[in-house]
């Protein structure tokens, strides 16, 4: 069990935005664990970023990236709740990060499982499902395994699950909810386009 420090309450505290009487109360009880205490905290519906995500976002702004050459382009928008946010330093740092990952992740399709659409999700299913590897397992044990490659499969291919480029300790999803509670508005990424060099043309 990790020592509850004054440290820890803080920084759970600037992560969270919650008191720092609670901080110290979900650090008591998750052992000093941070991401316990934030899994306590959520449940018991503190964390200030879950308050916030009902909110309506629209306003924002639509920010660019360009990579060194000139051969990858991105266009992100990304939706705050009032204009005085969305012309502060914070936020546009953090539409400028989120379309530099985008620029970084080929992979990337999506904003969220949740944006997947299920004609996709049944074809990966039905891919897996067909695995040499699998064909000798039992159907139930086959099935688990089928939706635990599945969700695997899908995290690579959304923007919020990927591993924050400048912070491979936390993921943009978790990127995003620190900067809800420094600014005190909800945050939404909308949406994405990556544009290649050539993709698309015929013989490249």
């Amino acid at each position: 069990m990790a020592e509850v420090t004054a440290q820890l309450v803080k920084q759970l505290r600037e992560e969270t935005g919650v008191s720092m009487i609670d901080c110290k109360r979900a650090l008591t009880e998750s052992g000093g664990d941070v991401e316990k205490a934030k899994e306590y905290l959520r449940k018991k519906g503190l964390a200030k970023g879950e308050k916030m995500a009902t909110r309506q976002a629209t306003e924002g702004l639509v920010g660019s990236y360009i990579h060194t050459g000139g051969r990858v382009g991105v266009l992100v928008e990304v939706n705050c709740e009032t204009d005085f946010v969305a012309r502060g330093e914070i936020f546009q740092g953090l539409v400028r990060s989120i379309a530099m990952q985008v620029a970084a992740c080929p992979n990337v399709e999506y904003i969220g499982v949740a944006d997947v659409p299920e004609a996709v999700q049944e074809r990966e299913r039905d891919i897996e499902m067909g695995r040499e590897d699998l064909a000798k397992k039992p159907e139930k044990i086959r099935a688990q395994i089928v939706q635990g490659r599945i969700e695997k499969l899908l995290k690579e291919r959304c923007l919020l699950d990927q591993p924050f480029i400048k912070d491979q300790a936390i993921t943009v999803d978790e990127l995003i909810s620190q900067t809800i509670t420094k600014v005190g508005e909800n945050i939404k990424v909308r949406r994405f386009a990556r544009f290649v060099l050539g993709e698309g043309l015929k013989g490249s």
